[in-house]
């Protein structure tokens, strides 16, 4: 493998692990508590989707009810 291949993979990587990053730590502040980053680190890509489902259909719900959704 080209030093330039390996330099892109491992860039993809990076922003592999900071989008995946993004993603648990939204998941801990939507749960308030419900759960933790450290928890949500074992999550697997099921889990982290259905819980996501929730939190946008709950969003979803706020706002078209007029309810806040801290």
């Amino acid at each position: 493998m080209e030093e330039s291949d390996l330099l892109k993979l491992f860039k993809d990587l990076e922003n592999e692990c900071k989008n995946l990053k993004n993603e648990l730590f939204k998941l801990a502040w939507y749960m308030r508590g419900g759960l933790t980053y450290q928890e949500a680190l074992h999550l697997s890509p099921d889990e982290r989707a259905i819980i996501g489902n929730i939190v946008k259909e709950n969003l979803d719900t706020a706002k078209k009810t007029g309810q806040p959704f801290f």
